[in-house]
């Protein structure tokens, strides 16, 4: 029974300087360490843009789009989160500033404010401040990690840092702590670090209202944080010196939880926060072994992306991710090479573009740029018997090349990028065809998939019904299922309740999976999405022969 007598611990986690300093990955760490230590957490993303959500967002600006469960469409730190503390997360877990104005205008157009004068103070951070506490329903964690995206000293942020500052004074201090990051630049030409950067956004935050507990630093190459740094940061910045905590460059991400815990970060953050009950930290060994199996691996292998965002490997992040947890467990480098569809159209030779390449990847995407080059590489896949795994638009390319190719379907197409093709091989689904507006519209969420005994994707799941995060419009067209089938596609997977195509394979070929759902968003640092491994599997086979 849950004890919600209890008090909740809430920790909040403000970026300064400049973005990309990894705010979400000390957040994930932290939840990593303290759920190591028999804690229940969650984490939740506050972001100041006026989009309702990143769903229509262009992947350049944003990096991918994430998708829970619950088919929310979310920011990429929603993918950190669930990767390094290991739960299924919710629309709960994130919002936007446009999110928290819509929900307060349509209660105004309603009259639920009785005529009252909408204003920031109160009603928008009112709303603020009731998401924050929404995202532990029946109060079951015991913490709540609330990362702020952006920068502090933004204009956009104002109404989050004040909404902020009055649950601290509400909650009080023993139940909430602030985690600043910050960046301690590294002047070649002064052959120097300097904390000014740091000291003028913790002022900014200070003037908000809101005191630091705890400073991160991000520092770069070998320029480490000394103790001599961190008496002057702790006394220009109000904070312990015992409390200033480096992050350091490092050679992956998935290292900062261990970092962070060489530094006794979660030893003193539990400190302060007065956090009881903790246990000896159960997952710091498996970790450890992780980095090991990461940096010493027996086998290499080179992976062939096949996209049109190579531009900005973050449109691709959950990809990268669960390639890495599959390439530790089976002790494997990955070496990527990225492949520009739409120069392979152009492409005369396209053997030199393949050459060397042990897998190929074509991953999810949107628009006709660059498509009939991935068509051109699930046939090269195909052809030269290469291990493949086609993601959502992956698994459509895949069907068109091989009704173009085996079923002699001249011209078969998706009607996304041809509405007037004689052989729609994928057309849009019929619960989408009445649908106007474009965000949150798809067929987003978790669906199940039945699998076919004695197949690949059987064989990789070792279970008959599985469930998937989707995010698409169009579908494999039953109408040419049948033919497809009889010159050799298999139908690996279902979803019985639509008569969808999930999975396709095909026969006589090392591996060659095609799914219309995206598998990458369900992988785990410990626990790697079985899909991804047993392509990896298969592609370190392939590559000794």
């Amino acid at each position: 029974m849950i004890n919600n007598k209890r008090e909740i611990k809430y920790i909040y986690v403000f970026g300064g300087v400049l973005s990309g300093l990894g705010k979400g990955i000390v957040a994930s760490s932290l939840g990593y360490l303290l759920k190591s230590k028999g804690y229940k957490v969650t984490i939740q993303k506050l972001d100041p843009y006026l989009n309702v959500d990143p769903g229509t967002m262009n992947p350049y600006q944003h990096g991918e789009v994430f998708v829970l469960d619950d088919g929310s469409e979310t920011d990429l730190d929603l993918g950190h989160y669930e990767r390094f503390i290991d739960v299924n997360l919710s629309s709960k877990n994130t919002t936007s500033s446009g999110r928290v104005y819509w929900d307060v205008l349509e209660r105004e157009r309603r009259g639920d404010y009785l005529g009252e004068t909408i204003q920031v103070i109160p009603h928008i951070t009112d709303e603020i401040k009731k998401k924050i506490l929404s995202a532990n329903p029946r109060k079951k964690y015991d913490v709540v990690i609330t990362e702020v995206g952006g920068t502090v000293g933004d204009i956009e942020g104002q109404p989050f840092y004040e909404a902020i500052r009055q649950l601290i004074l509400e909650q009080g201090k023993n139940n909430s702590l602030v985690i600043h990051t910050t960046l301690l630049p590294y002047i070649n030409a002064a052959a120097e670090i300097k904390t000014k950067p740091t000291q003028h956004s913790v002022m900014r935050l200070r003037e908000i209202g809101i005191e630091p507990d705890i400073l991160v630093c991000r520092t770069e190459n070998d320029a480490h944080l000394t103790d001599k740094l961190k008496v002057k940061l702790g006394l220009f910045c109000n904070v312990e010196q015992s409390h200033v905590f480096e992050s350091p460059d490092v050679e992956t991400i998935y290292e900062i939880p261990l970092v962070l815990y060489k530094q006794n970060f979660d030893k003193i953050i539990s400190k302060e926060l007065k956090l009881k009950g903790g246990k000896r930290h159960s997952n710091i060994a498996l970790l450890n072994k992780f980095i090991n199996n990461y940096k010493n691996p027996k086998h290499d292998i080179t992976i062939a992306i096949c996209g049109k965002y190579n531009g900005l490997q973050d449109a691709y992040k959950s990809i990268l991710e669960a390639l890495i947890h599959a390439g530790v467990h089976n002790n494997t480098k990955i070496n990527l090479k990225w492949i520009d569809t739409e120069k392979l159209e152009s492409n005369k030779n396209i053997n030199n573009s393949f050459h060397n390449v042990d897998g190929i990847i074509i991953p999810g995407g949107f628009g006709y740029r660059g498509i009939e080059g991935k068509i051109l590489s699930s046939k090269y896949a195909r052809e030269n018997k290469i291990p493949f795994l086609g993601i959502c638009l992956g698994l459509q390319c895949a069907v068109i090349d091989f009704a173009r190719n085996v079923c002699n379907l001249k011209n078969a197409n998706s009607t996304e990028f041809n509405n007037r093709t004689k052989n729609p091989v994928i057309d849009i689904m019929h619960t989408q065809k009445s649908v106007k507006i474009k965000g949150a519209s798809m067929r987003l969420g978790s669906y199940p998939c039945d699998l076919t005994s004695q197949t690949k994707a059987r064989s990789a799941y070792k279970k008959f019904k599985v469930n998937e995060r989707h995010r698409h419009r169009y579908e494999v067209n039953n109408k040419f299922k049948k033919q497809l089938e009889k010159n050799g596609l298999v139908v690996s997977g279902v979803n019985k309740d639509l008569d969808l195509v999930e999975i396709i394979e095909l026969k006589n070929h090392p591996w060659f999976v095609g799914v219309q759902f995206h598998p990458e968003l369900k992988s785990r640092i410990l626990n790697p999405h079985p899909l991804f491994n047993d392509f990896i599997a298969s592609t370190v086979t392939f590559k000794k022969k």
